[in-house]
């Protein structure tokens, strides 16, 4: 994996303050310092730090994304919503769409490929999150759940190129648990055939996300189909966020 181009995507969730873009200078300092471009790192915080962390990365390889989008690709009286139209205007070029605490609130697969297409109307790159509950998962169902989740989120989606796959088990989201390594190459393996040969296309970037942290990267890392990485609570943390990037290239 240490020639692989990787992404190192942060997702925030609902933590940070206008403190908090202190905490982007050890990371842009260490972006900058590395040459090899084998990554890339995109930080996904609250719509709150959206415009604030967009104008601290503006002359930083670094990226921008949100962690959610509304249906609608415009503008409309969608009380409290915040639509993908305006997370671009701000200056974000990622969002991620689909993830398992957004499905847990009503995000079914249908408005979750209705989001896709709003963002994808402006031009925003999706960071898709798939993923099975355990009971799915002991009751071998992770394919059918994933291949339903897929198909029915990307339907209708004729081009592929700005869609990133998260693959991030339910069950693993915030226990510390990951999946044994075998299994899970396993499962980045199924995804990204099923993809390649349901959408007719070469090649599918897929990642793992779920209690990624310094100590399991180690692990996660052996597997070579990855892409890279979608990181919750250690990506809150500047030098856990640079330790687990510099660990995958050791």
């Amino acid at each position: 994996m240490t020639n692989k181009y990787m992404y190192f995507i942060a997702n925030w969730k609902m933590y940070g303050d206008l403190k908090s873009v202190n905490t982007l200078d050890k990371v842009i300092k260490f972006s900058k310092s590395n040459k090899n471009n084998k990554f890339k790192l995109i930080y996904c915080p609250p719509y709150t730090l959206l415009s604030l962390f967009s104008s601290k990365l503006k002359k930083t390889n670094i990226n921008i994304g949100a962690q959610n989008c509304h249906v609608n690709d415009g503008y409309g009286a969608f009380t409290g919503s915040v639509s993908s139209k305006m997370i671009k205007n701000v200056g974000a070029n990622h969002v991620i769409i689909g993830h398992s605490e957004n499905r847990a609130q009503d995000d079914t697969n249908l408005i979750i490929n209705r989001k896709i297409k709003a963002a994808l109307m402006n031009k925003l790159r999706i960071i898709f999150c798939i993923g099975e509950t355990l009971m799915e998962r002991k009751r071998k169902k992770t394919k059918k759940i994933l291949s339903n989740q897929i198909t029915q989120g990307l339907k209708g989606v004729k081009n592929l190129s700005n869609i990133i796959i998260a693959y991030e088990p339910i069950w693993s989201i915030g226990t510390g648990k990951i999946p044994k390594i075998n299994s899970l190459s396993k499962d980045i393996n199924y995804i990204k055939t099923f993809v390649q040969v349901k959408f007719k296309i070469k090649t599918v970037k897929v990642l793992y996300g779920g209690s990624v942290n310094t100590k399991n990267i180690n692990e996660l890392k052996e597997i070579s189909l990855l892409d890279g990485f979608l990181i919750g609570g250690a990506s809150q943390n500047p030098k856990n966020f640079i330790d687990i990037v510099k660990k995958t290239f050791i």
